[in-house]
């Protein structure tokens, strides 16, 4: 992204998301919910960039990408997040959490990133992603991956921070919170619970099942990703079509009523996997999507 076309994006940014601002981090008590960007959608804005764009459209805070291609790179997680986490937090954000790809103590970046999370004072932290490999019995394949889970715990735990497993829709490991809960169930719930998406509960859990995820997970839901979907049939094959919010087939009421009856108050990142034509009306319009439905849970501000 060039100079040129920073400014326009930035001056958009402004301009579109002045009216939300006011009702954004100002308004934000302890008792609701930090709405964060996923910074995934914004890649190529450096630190100061990406904070005065967030700040400007309105968001509390920024869920904080801490991977490959990511805004900090794993391996100098300990030079540049503190100056990323810095730099957004002096435009008044917070950074709830980070999106990492660690799923082993073995990767050289888990300590650095979780020992600066945890010195820098960020809660939380999304895990990486397990596959099924073909041949290997899914039994087999579930105790790899919670002898995995229980290092990286244990090793966040020393840091002070907490883990979230993600219900990725799939050929993921956990796409099915059962087998989330399989692997997290008798670890200790103050250091890894669930980082819940309700579209990807909804696709693999259809009418009835994602409510039943839901259920299953809610006491222990650290955080919380926001898209929506609905399914498209292209060439005779039916597919996962992300979309804006409300679109789609998320119960969005229902899903926000149950975090506030449970009283979740962690993270809750906001994510674009579709692609608009205009990102920052795109962005704009889902922020106020969500705000809308979490005043109506939570109660305006």
């Amino acid at each position: 992204m060039n100079s040129t076309t920073r400014r326009d994006f930035t001056r958009g940014v402004a301009l579109a998301g002045a009216g939300l601002l006011a009702r954004g981090r100002a308004g934000a008590a302890a008792s609701r919910p930090a709405l964060c960007l996923f910074s995934k959608h914004l890649p190529k804005l450096n630190y100061a960039e990406l904070a005065r764009t967030v700040k400007q459209m309105g968001f509390d805070g920024v869920d904080l990408t801490v991977r490959a291609e990511g805004h900090v790179l794993p391996e100098r997680a300990a030079e540049d997040l503190p100056r990323a986490v810095e730099t957004i937090r002096a435009q008044g954000l917070a950074v709830p959490m980070i999106t990492t790809g660690l799923t082993s103590v073995s990767d050289p970046a888990a300590r650095p990133t979780l020992a600066t999370a945890g010195r820098l004072g960020v809660p939380c932290f999304k895990l990486g992603y397990w596959q099924y490999p073909a041949g290997v019995p899914i039994e087999t394949r579930l105790l790899e991956v919670r002898r995995e889970v229980a290092g990286l715990v244990a090793m966040a735990k020393e840091h002070g921070v907490v883990a979230g497993y993600h219900n990725h829709s799939g050929n993921y490991v956990g796409a099915v919170v059962w087998d989330i809960r399989s692997i997290i169930g008798d670890m200790d719930a103050n250091w890894i619970g669930y980082y819940f998406d309700p579209c990807h509960a909804t696709a693999e859990g259809g009418e009835g099942g994602w409510q039943i995820s839901l259920r299953m997970a809610l006491a222990r839901i650290k955080m919380v990703a926001i898209k929506d979907f609905y399914w498209e049939k292209r060439a005779g094959k039916w597919e996962m079509r992300i979309c804006p919010l409300g679109e789609g087939m998320v119960r969005w009421p229902e899903f926000f009523a149950a975090l506030q009856k449970a009283r979740f108050t962690g993270p809750i990142s906001l994510h674009l996997e579709y692609e608009p034509a205009d990102e920052i009306a795109a962005i704009t319009r889902d922020l106020a999507f969500l705000r809308k439905h979490v005043d109506a849970a939570y109660g305006g501000v």
